[in-house]
């Protein structure tokens, strides 16, 4: 069962997700569910981009996956978990069960970290490759509502945060071709207006980003 943390004064919660074991479909899978539908502005492949779903799903894949009716796989896996109305659906090569999750100051950042062909974001000769499933897909939950401007700022500010971890980590890459990130929020609320890595809830994403990516590749 999804463990779910009191709503605070803005009716928000931060949930952990359940892990659901292999099956037809997938190689194992996690997913969120919320009571109160949240705010979400995702890279998903599948129900990306700005939202108010009930629910996420990370779903493991192979590493040879190929599908590319990807709306088709996430509603059939969807159907399966019971789950109503869409989501974002982020895909992934790396272990499911091996989630790096870390909490810092109210901030809940959840990661499936796997780096077996990491690429620079600026690669002359890398070129066109077809899609393939991300190995390093970020969660992020906040307790406070953003702007518009703010969520794409944290956007950002997450993928920064990972890259640095990389490179610390002497991984010869800025990511993979196709990692994902979704960011959570309430709602309603007052929105904070900056999400950069100098701002108040930025730096505190920022932190949690780089330890949890950091110990997913310690972990590898």
């Amino acid at each position: 069962m999804v463990r779910v943390d009191a709503p605070d004064e803005r009716g928000n919660v931060i949930v952990r997700p359940e892990l659901v074991a292999p099956a037809d479909g997938h190689r194992g899978l996690l997913c969120w569910r919320w009571e109160h539908a949240p705010q979400v502005l995702s890279s998903a492949p599948v129900g990306g981009g700005w939202s108010r779903p009930s629910w996420l799903v990370n779903l493991g894949v192979p590493q040879d996956y190929a599908r590319t009716d990807l709306t088709a796989h996430a509603e059939q896996v969807s159907r399966t978990l019971g789950l109503t109305g869409t989501g974002p659906v982020l895909f992934t090569a790396a272990d499911v069960s091996r989630l790096c999750s870390v909490e810092h100051e109210g901030v809940q950042v959840d990661s499936t970290v796997g780096v077996t062909a990491p690429t620079w974001a600026a690669d002359a000769s890398g070129g066109f490759t077809a899609y393939q499933p991300g190995t390093i897909n970020v969660v992020v939950q906040m307790p406070v509502r953003l702007s518009a401007a703010a969520l794409v700022n944290v956007v950002v500010t997450v993928t920064e945060a990972k890259s640095q971890a990389l490179l610390e980590a002497g991984v010869p890459g800025t990511g993979t071709a196709s990692d994902a990130v979704a960011v959570v929020c309430p709602g309603q609320g007052h929105a904070e207006a900056f999400g950069g890595p100098r701002s108040r809830w930025g730096a505190r994403i920022a932190l949690g980003v780089h330890a949890s990516v950091a110990a997913g590749l310690e972990a590898r």
